[in-house]
């Protein structure tokens, strides 16, 4: 975060208002798989796989159960218009979702009711909503966003059970990530101009230590790389982008 930014930025304040003002202009094409938000749509079911395998290990479920989130409550912070909040739903779960651009909260809520699922959509700094006791915290791509990525962190932990699980993903900060995700991607229009700061991108080790100061146990990260055969996938590679889970200290 550079000094301007954080000498305009009320005390407190994890949302950036350029970067909501950027995401929520492409609200209306987020459910569209082959508009602005097309690279999400392929990332989200690797995502998944993840986040479905993280829930049957924390939480001793078994993997062939079609709800497995049933009688939980899960928080997806940085929620867009409800790439994830919806799949948490059909796996059981009672999802709210919080974003910081009102725009997308409105796609999210109109989105989530013609798929008559009952998501609890809202707007405004996460820390300020008085959210807490989540079984399962989720914020994927969204701390590379956020002004202060230590008071997140920790807000994310106030949320979150004390046996509960979080799941977190970020572009890592490489000369790879920069070459692809920022300077290729957005040249060739697979993400708009403008979504990312390569500055802003986490390293792992970055991350652990944030984890850290929240009273955060980070788990072991996996990569989420692209290759031509396989396309975007779980990877030790972590050169690109990585998704880790992490819990309370005990």
């Amino acid at each position: 975060m550079d000094n301007a930014t954080a000498s305009n930025t009320p005390s407190g304040a994890t949302i950036d208002p350029k970067e909501a003002a950027h995401f929520g202009a492409l609200a209306a094409e987020w459910w569209d798989p082959k508009g602005t938000s097309a690279m999400l749509h392929q990332l989200n079911p690797v995502r998944l796989g993840f986040i479905r395998a993280e829930i049957d290990r924390h939480f001793g479920s078994d993997s062939r159960a079609l709800k497995p989130l049933a009688g939980k409550r899960a928080l997806d912070a940085g929620c867009g218009a409800g790439l994830l909040c919806e799949p948490l739903a059909r796996l059981g779960a009672a999802v709210t979702g919080v974003d910081a651009a009102a725009q997308n909260v409105a796609a999210a809520r109109a989105h989530a009711e013609a798929m008559g699922l009952p998501i609890d959509y809202r707007h405004g700094e996460l820390g300020a909503l008085g959210l807490s006791a989540y079984d399962l915290v989720c914020s994927l791509e969204v701390i590379e966003h956020v002004i202060d990525k230590a008071l997140f962190i920790g807000q994310l932990a106030g949320a979150l059970a004390d046996d509960g699980l979080m799941i977190l993903s970020c572009p890592n900060r490489t000369p790879a990530s920069r070459l692809l995700l920022v300077e290729a991607a957005e040249r060739l229009g697979k993400v708009p101009r403008g979504t990312h700061d390569w500055h802003q991108f986490a390293t792992p080790e970055e991350l652990r230590e944030l984890a850290e100061g929240a009273g955060l146990t980070l788990g072991e990260p996996k990569g989420i790389a692209w290759s031509p055969t396989k396309g975007l996938h779980l990877s030790d590679d972590l050169s690109l982008n990585f998704i880790v889970t992490a819990a309370k200290k005990k």
